[in-house]
């Protein structure tokens, strides 16, 4: 149970915050012993974060899926629920490329912590970065949302921030910081649920590890938890966002990614 809280807890703040969650348990398994979840619990995890982001996006997902469903809808408000739409797949594009070419070599720098303290370092180095960039309030266009998405498909390397790429990309094309909050989360959700559906297909078949062996309730206790710190760490990075102090957990990343490649071996 500690630990499975304790990865529930890691899970749902380097999720969200920009420190990158795969980098954080690549270290954590070297430093502190923790082995890697089964899919079991990896998926229950997963579902806790996604549920975050439903719960604290509830309203701008109810307009979408309304503007897009139903017939009642205006005419404007439906086009622009499916402009969205269309901006989301697309961003998904770049990450489902890099996935499908390059999965096993990805894979494979899971493994290696130094290669993980390096690019903990390369995402410090871009979050002080956006530091000197100018503030904007454009929205997200089509061109914005593909340079998210590519941003997004880097940020599959482990020790690499999926919200700090995709939230540096929209700080580079002058986007509003609060849209581009919620447009860097809402685009992650079609692809975290096609993750886990991937994962699904062999997590309750074959000898299962220890990890997989866990109750059903301690996997439960682990969702509530990821899903509880996942929706206050969106909270602190909204609002981290719009004061102007994102950039400050880049030093944090230069510091973890140079431990780590000082300190593991």
């Amino acid at each position: 149970m500690v630990k499975v809280l304790f990865l529930a807890v890691l899970q749902g703040v380097a999720e969200f915050l920009p420190v990158s969650s795969s980098g954080h348990l690549v270290i954590a398994q070297h430093l502190l012993g923790v082995k890697e979840p089964g899919m079991r619990l990896d998926i229950c995890l997963h579902v806790g974060t996604l549920a975050s982001i439903f719960v604290f996006y509830a309203k701008p997902i109810g307009r979408i899926l309304a503007g897009c469903f139903l017939p009642s809808a205006d005419a404007a408000v439906r086009r622009e629920s499916w402009m969205f739409a269309a901006k989301i797949l697309l961003s998904a594009i770049p990450a489902v490329i890099v996935y499908f070419c390059f999965a096993d070599r990805i894979k494979g720098m899971f493994e290696n912590a130094r290669m993980v303290g390096a690019l903990l370092m390369f995402t410090g180095a871009v979050l002080v970065g956006t530091r000197y960039l100018p503030p904007g309030g454009r929205d997200v266009g089509f061109l914005r949302a593909f340079a998210m998405g590519a941003g997004q498909a880097l940020a599959i390397l482990p020790g690499v921030s999926r919200s700090g790429m995709t939230l540096a990309c929209a700080r580079g094309g002058r986007v509003d910081p609060e849209k581009s909050a919620e447009f860097s989360f809402l685009m992650s959700a079609p692809l975290i649920v096609g993750a886990l559906l991937l994962e699904m297909k062999n997590a309750f078949a074959g000898v299962e590890t220890d990890a997989e062996q866990l109750s059903w309730w301690v996997l439960g206790a682990g969702m509530a938890v990821s899903a509880v710190v996942g929706f206050f760490s969106l909270k602190l990075l909204v609002r981290t966002l719009k004061s102007s102090s994102f950039w400050l957990f880049g030093p944090y990343c230069l510091a973890a990614g140079l431990a780590t490649l000082v300190f593991v071996h």
